[in-house]
């Protein structure tokens, strides 16, 4: 197989984690438009990342965070993010690196963005996985119409046909 010097994985991985900086940049400086909503879930344990000790004894290995109607100061730079929410009435300062970051998913458009973790890719032995095409997908989640096609096994990067997303 051919060396890619390019490293088309990493500028593709790349482009989908500036997708998700713009989107929270632009919620940052004029709040959430119309119904959208982020599902962020993300290593709670990985570099960089500043939880209190109260929620990673909760989330020990990775926690889903909600932007919808209660958060406040949120701030984005070009590696994270940095939001006030409340915890069961408890107002916590998270401090989140895009590259902590395993899934985004705005349910109001069925929009999803999928990344594999350094830590994980650490973790299977793959050290080019966390820039594999794999590793970053932006797939629409868990809604992608397959009435036509039957259920095939999800392991693994899958070549989706956009005309399966449009509406007929």
């Amino acid at each position: 197989m051919a060396t890619d010097h390019i490293r088309y994985d990493v500028l593709a991985r790349d482009a989908l984690r500036g997708v998700l900086r713009r989107v929270l940049a632009d919620a940052a400086e004029h709040g959430l438009p119309g119904d959208h909503h982020f599902f962020i879930t993300f290593a709670s344990t990985a570099e960089g990342v500043k939880i209190s000790p109260r929620l990673l004894a909760q989330y020990p290995e990775e926690m889903t965070v909600i932007l919808q109607h209660q958060f406040w100061d949120l701030v984005v730079t070009e590696e994270r993010f940095e939001v006030g929410l409340s915890f069961g009435g408890v107002p916590e300062r998270l401090v989140i690196p895009f590259s902590a970051i395993k899934s985004f998913f705005d349910p109001s458009v069925q929009f999803g963005l999928t990344f594999e973790t350094s830590e994980a890719a650490a973790a299977s032995g793959d050290e080019n996985a966390a820039a594999s095409p794999a590793a970053a997908s932006a797939l629409p989640a868990p809604v992608a119409d397959t009435q036509d096609e039957p259920d095939k096994p999800t392991e693994g990067a899958e070549v989706v046909r956009l005309d399966r997303f449009r509406k007929k």
